[in-house]
């Protein structure tokens, strides 16, 4: 089995490596050359031979076990394997803009001896491109280690105080494989399958749907894959889980994988979507992108704002075997560990990366308090803690130009974060089964080498009262709601019976399915919101071209009414897609309602199979004038209608009673902090 093993911190990197299979070969141990031509250079470890284009700093090459390209050598050189990125003008708009492959003017050798070739390919600014050319210097560098199955890739972006602003709405690594070759995906252990051929989207053999990335597969090479929706969206992943994905070739039996080792320098966080791998076959290494967010997660520099970060290293694994080919995705598994623990690489040659011992360390304990639960502080077991640069409340969630730093609390509260570069940052924290962010308000500088002991920390989840009801488990995801079969017309085989079912296309046109002539009703104490509550308000349809809002009720009853007293309507959004929510309560026709978001969101969660995109809470005022003892109805009204992809998801809903110094403890509540979660501290985040 191939290893890539990091000695921690050495100023060299001693490995060990070989080819995966049961008849114990290993590599022999060859020392790392490079081979500098005139348009390409080409470096070598005698396991692996990767062609980059020069200057330009395209992958135009990979050679690995006798397969003499690994990239699809039908494309144009500059269409193989590249860093691109994704610009617009400042005031811009959405989150689009100008595609650009980042052509390199420059090449230099960084580092060349027998251990280890790093290369870097340039690109600096030049004001006479100003509104041609994104203003930033941009640094590729690709990296080799002796006996290292693989190469890693890394790069620094640069943004001067006196250069124009511009909007980064993405960046990433691309790497297209070849198609004859490699055509099984692997994404997670229960997400992985055989892939359709890019021809099947061929408008000859696909037919276009209802968002451009799905096309039902009509008359696809491999009839298997006939009445599939191929939709890329459909194998997104969040951050904290995306660190190994992937193709396997099956003859010869070859992997190539695309490991982050790190979530440090994503954007957006821990559960931040990113796309993987899709039909091409293609994989990519995400670092910014607008995904499931919108405009919120574009990086928006200012005029004369510096900016520099570097992204990266991630590395291209490939293996071999001469047993079960589906082994490949074992191994690279082991190998995504192994970069995990070697995490802060030692072998970086910029002076941008920081290696251990320049990085600090961050400790505590987070407890939470909420008298309606217990008397005592309660220990934020399986809270989600991290470092971001200093913000507001849950602002991590769209910082797109810092580094984040994120790990999960064990069952008494305590925390460790490692490896955080020098900076100020804010400590930031969610935890499932309690609604609301944490924050710390004192700013923490990280210096070199440092520890700091924060102590105890204490989160109070906002609550003005006991919980007289609630819907569903606040854990920022719709995923426990009801979530209906496909269209057997509109499917994708792998979420058949699958945890993930919501990963199907064209959920939201079930709705109007089963609600034809009015909406959704729900009755608490009666109703069960894992079948009762649809996983996401959208419109209904009326006809091809017309859809109209949706007004959801909640029934309830109340064995007591205050009228003087205000109680509470907690609402926490799972996502929102131009969407606008209006709350009334016993008064459907109220006028103004008593709430109104206003229009909010352009996650596309609904869209792209999602489940939830950013996250947001809000808490109405009901006025205890407005109840009834005996029955009451909550009037929840989507009021955006031009799109069957505007909507809500609910990540959870809570109504309160107004407080009270004899309320009893909230055992409902306790219940589900208590069993609705498992921790796991085997998630490597």
């Amino acid at each position: 089995m191939i290893r890539a093993m990091m000695e921690n911190q050495n100023a060299s990197v001693a490995q060990e490596g070989g080819k995966m299979g049961s008849d114990g070969y290993t590599a022999p141990s060859l020392r790392v050359q490079l081979n500098v031509q005139d348009k390409q250079v080409v470096i070598d470890n005698g396991m692996v031979q990767v062609t980059i284009a020069k200057p330009e700093g395209f992958v135009t090459g990979i050679k690995y076990n006798g397969i003499g390209n690994l990239l699809e050598v039908l494309n144009e050189e500059w269409d193989r394997g590249y860093w691109d990125l994704v610009w617009s003008e400042a005031g811009s708009a959405g989150t689009t803009g100008t595609d650009d492959r980042m052509n390199a003017t420059k090449f230099n050798v960084i580092v060349e001896n027998e251990e280890q070739v790093e290369i870097s390919f340039t690109r600096m600014w030049d004001s006479s491109m100003a509104g041609q050319m994104v203003p930033l210097n941009i640094d590729k560098r690709f990296v080799m280690l002796r006996n290292c199955s693989g190469f890693y890739s890394y790069g620094i972006y640069e943004h001067s105080g006196d250069w124009p602003a511009f909007n980064l709405p993405q960046t990433r690594i691309v790497f297209k494989l070849r198609k004859d070759k490699f055509n099984y995906m692997a994404v997670g252990d229960n997400r992985r399958r055989h892939m359709p051929l890019p021809d099947d989207r061929s408008p000859r053999r696909g037919q276009p749907l209802a968002t451009p990335e799905a096309v039902l597969l009509v008359d696809p090479v491999e009839p298997e894959f006939k009445g599939e929706v191929d939709d890329k969206y459909q194998y997104s992943c969040e951050n904290k889980d995306l660190q190994v994905h992937g193709w396997i070739c099956f003859d010869p039996p070859v992997g190539f994988w695309q490991i982050t080792p790190s979530n440090e320098f994503r954007s957006g966080g821990l559960l931040k979507q990113n796309l993987t791998s899709h039909v091409g076959p293609i994989t990519l290494a995400m670092f910014l992108s607008a995904h499931y967010g919108g405009d919120d997660l574009v990086l928006k520099l200012a005029p004369g704002e510096p900016w520099k970060k570097i992204f990266g290293p991630v590395f291209f694994y490939l293996n071999c075997t001469s047993e079960n080919p589906l082994k490949l995705w074992d191994d690279a598994k082991e190998q995504m560990l192994s970069e995990v623990q070697g995490w802060p690489y030692a072998f970086p040659a910029s002076a941008e990366y920081q290696i251990l011992d320049q990085r600090g360390y961050v400790n505590g304990r987070l407890m939470i308090r909420d008298k309606y639960i217990s008397d005592t502080l309660i220990p934020a077991a399986g809270a989600y803690v991290g470092l971001a640069p200093p913000g507001e409340i849950g602002s991590w969630q769209t910082e797109v130009k810092g580094y984040q730093f994120w790990t999960k609390a064990d069952s008494d509260g305590y925390f460790s974060i490692n490896n955080v570069r020098t900076g100020d940052y804010n400590i930031y924290a969610w935890v499932p089964c309690y609604v609301g962010d944490y924050r710390n308000d004192e700013v923490i500088t990280i210096t070199l080498g440092c520890q700091v002991d924060v102590g105890d920390l204490v989160f109070e989840p906002p609550r003005n009262g006991p919980t007289l009801w609630e819907i569903g488990v606040p854990d920022r995801s719709a995923a426990e709601f009801y979530v209906p079969d496909p269209n057997p017309k509109y499917i994708n085989r792998l979420y058949l019976n699958h945890p993930d079912k919501f990963r199907q296309y064209g959920l939201w046109e079930r709705y109007t399915e089963l609600y034809p002539d009015s909406d959704l009703i729900y009755t608490v104490g009666a109703s069960d919101y894992t079948k009762d509550w649809f996983f996401a308000q959208v419109p209904r349809k009326i006809d091809d071209s017309t859809y109209k809002g949706t007004t959801w009720q909640i029934k309830f009853k109340l064995d007591d009414a205050r009228p003087s007293e205000t109680y509470k309507l907690r609402l926490a959004l799972a996502t929102a897609n131009v969407a606008q929510l209006e709350v009334r309560v016993n008064s459907p026709q109220a006028n103004p309602p008593l709430f109104s978001s206003g229009v909010i969101g352009h996650d596309n969660t609904i869209a792209r199979h999602g489940i939830h995109g950013l996250y947001r809470s809000y808490v109405v005022d009901v006025p205890g004038a407005q109840l009834v003892v005996g029955d009451n109805t909550v009037f929840l009204s989507q009021t955006m209608s031009t799109s069957p992809l505007q909507g809500v998801m609910y990540d959870y809903i809570r109504f309160e009673g107004p407080p009270s110094p004899n309320d009893k403890k909230d055992a409902k509540s306790w219940t589900c902090s208590r069993n609705s979660y498992v921790l796991d501290n085997n998630v490597h985040i």
